[in-house]
């Protein structure tokens, strides 16, 4: 099992495979890294070096009780493109993971950084001050406890799971991705931080291209957030897909992997 240990002494874990371009994938909160089985799949089918990265506190990666806030995420994934020696890489984050790319492109620029997918995440969490675009229900008034009971149910959204795309990660893993608690001390901190955080002014600085994938019926938030972060941006593009909630890798994964190919063509 390949691990890189970080700088502050945490054992990481990650799959590397195939060569030409590099592609590093980053899940989303709780998620490991087989959730993006048939993107590794498809990317290795077009040539692409695949790298697949399980966050601390994700999949089999170490879950240390320090380090549980986006800045550290960041400087993690920067530490990955390091350790491996990969340049010109394109970083492909869902839901928190976006938020961990952007975190990695505050601190770093564009070192080692060619290009970036972000899938349905919204650069900012919190609604208010003109930004209509975040969580539903969230906003500064309750930005402290909304999610002390866990991510709620919204009602809004994709209200049945696309089950045609989930059943093809199954059988193509042999059985679902095991998917981590959020309810422990450091995930639900790294939540927290996750809640706090304005990518805006991050996403109109990034000097490299960029694509927003987001689901038209998200069930956490508007898929406009997409087209509202974009704007910022001249080398940003956007691709909203229909039918499909948040995890649009599990919901629509042909979809998926269709932006993403054609984004990188």
């Amino acid at each position: 099992m390949p691990t890189f240990t970080t700088t502050d002494g945490v054992r990481l874990h990650y799959e590397d495979e195939g060569t030409g371009r590099p592609v590093v994938l980053v899940a989303g909160f709780c998620a490991p890294l087989e959730s993006w089985e048939l993107q590794r799949r498809a990317l290795a089918a077009a040539g692409l070096r695949t790298i697949g990265f399980d966050r601390r506190s994700h999949g089999r990666s170490e879950s240390p009780a320090h380090g549980q806030r986006l800045s550290r995420h960041g400087a993690d994934l920067h530490e990955l493109l390091v350790t491996l020696g990969l340049d010109d890489a394109v970083l492909v984050g869902g839901s928190q993971g976006a938020s961990a790319i952007w975190a990695c492109y505050d601190l770093f620029g564009r070192d080692r950084v060619g290009a970036v997918v972000t899938i349905d995440q919204t650069p900012r969490m919190v609604n208010g001050d003109g930004w209509e675009h975040g969580f539903y229900g969230l906003t500064k008034a309750n930005v402290g406890t909304f999610f002390d009971a866990g991510i709620p149910d919204t009602g809004r959204g994709l209200r049945e799971p696309r089950t045609a795309g989930i059943a093809k990660v199954a059988e193509a893993l042999g059985g679902l991705p095991a998917f981590a608690d959020p309810r422990t001390p450091e995930r639900r901190a790294l939540l927290q931080s996750h809640t706090e955080q304005d990518w805006r002014d991050v996403i109109a600085r990034m000097e490299v291209p960029s694509l927003f994938i987001a689901g038209r019926d998200s069930q956490l938030w508007p898929c406009e957030h997409a087209t509202a972060a974009a704007a910022a941006n001249p080398l940003a593009s956007v691709v909203t897909l229909e039918d499909c909630g948040h995890a649009a890798n599990l919901d629509q994964p042909d979809a998926t992997n269709a932006a993403i190919l054609e984004f990188l063509g």
